[in-house]
């Protein structure tokens, strides 16, 4: 049994691999086949993406013939650009001002043109139109007034004496600290109840400089009496500089700088009590100052001081004119400072003015004169409105 089960076994095993041997050819022949139609596959994927890059091409021949659309629209529209902007430019250039009447109506004035021409700016020959000739007048008078400072200055900078005439009110300032030294009393200086960024107190500040000075010289007692904080502060560095030009900066006490209240009238009353307690034989009030300046003077009056007061309040100049010795009026008290001190600056900026005082003057007598005769010249010139307007 064993002998004919091995022949029997060797010849399924030759089958066997007879069998594999010819179904080998078969699959090659499928597989053949297979990559046949993969191929005939390819060819119709390739004739397919032959088909869409013909497509592509036909779209970009599509874009690009949109493309020379929108140039062509482009080109169109600077065309039109260019149209409007020369349509733009024959137009004139419209424009309108509007303004207040001296009634408070409103006022409109309109026009319109090309270019802008001389005679907008300075006038027509008929006047109708331009800038008023009195901006034009007030910027000379601007430049004049800068000129004459300039050339003032350097003139007194070479050593020329410039002249002042004199005011009898500024000379008695050093006569009353020279009585004060000799009755052995204090000088009272106050420099008005007005905030610092006042002209006058400023000007007052100044004067305050050179008082300061004179009177440490004499080595009389100095009392500055306040009425605001800021100005006391200033009022003590201004004495302490005047001490120190003066050579006797030891003798500067700074509790004489004195603050007496914030309220006008409480420091009415403090700055009279220095006065009849500390019995000063001169009073120097120069600055701004309202209805305390006739209390004021009326007490340095009957303690029988020298008094000497300046403001540029036309409304109190009365009561100093009655109460007082001498009395700066106006614009004298500005003067005050450049008198005293001889300073270049100062002196050119008064006299610059004083020139400019003049030619107004002059201007307003020959305008008057001229328009009594119907002349409206001078009038115009300084007229900031059109004439006829």
């Amino acid at each position: 049994m064993k002998v004919i089960a091995l022949p029997t076994l060797a010849l399924l095993l030759s089958l066997l691999t007879c069998g594999l041997a010819v179904a080998q050819p078969n699959g090659d022949d499928d597989s053949a086949v297979g990559d046949d139609d993969s191929a005939v596959g390819d060819d119709d994927s390739a004739t397919g993406d032959d088909d869409s890059a013909a497509g592509d091409d036909d779209s970009a021949k599509g874009d690009d013939n949109s493309a020379k659309g929108d140039d062509n629209s482009a080109k169109g529209d600077d065309n039109n650009a260019g149209g409007d902007e020369a349509a733009i430019a024959d137009q004139p250039c419209p424009w309108s001002l509007m303004g207040c009447g001296d009634d408070g109506s409103e006022q409109t004035q309109e026009g319109g043109g090309g270019a802008i021409t001389s005679a907008d700016w300075f006038g027509s020959t008929d006047n109708s139109k331009g800038v008023p000739y009195g901006y034009i007048t007030l910027l000379l008078l601007i430049l004049s007034t800068g000129g004459l400072m300039l050339y003032f200055t350097r003139q007194a900078q070479r050593g020329k004496e410039m002249f002042i005439r004199r005011m009898p009110g500024i000379d008695a300032i050093e006569d009353g600290i020279g009585r004060a030294t000799e009755m052995g009393k204090p000088v009272l200086y106050v420099p008005g109840i007005d905030d610092l960024q006042d002209i006058q107190t400023i000007a007052s500040m100044l004067i305050l400089g050179q008082v300061s000075k004179t009177i440490a010289e004499y080595q009389t007692e100095l009392i500055v009496s306040c009425c605001v904080p800021i100005v006391r502060e200033v009022a003590d560095e201004v004495v302490r500089a005047g001490f120190y030009q003066a050579g006797y900066p030891d003798a500067f006490r700074p509790e004489e700088i004195r603050f007496i209240a914030a309220d006008q009238f409480a420091f009415c009353a403090g700055t009279n009590g220095i006065m009849l307690r500390e019995k000063p034989a001169t009073n120097i009030y120069l600055g701004r100052f309202f209805a305390e300046s006739l209390i004021l003077a009326e007490t340095g009056y009957l303690n029988r001081s020298i008094q000497i007061a300046g403001t540029a309040e036309a409304t109190q100049l009365p009561f100093f004119v009655a109460a007082c010795d001498y009395t700066l009026i106006g614009e004298e008290l500005f003067a005050v400072s450049a008198y005293l001190s001889r300073d270049p600056r100062l002196v050119s900026s008064l006299k610059a003015s004083d020139y400019l005082k003049v030619a107004i003057v002059a201007a307003l007598l020959v305008g008057t004169l001229m328009a009594s005769f119907d002349n409206s010249l001078i009038v115009d010139l300084f007229s900031l409105t059109m004439p006829g307007d």
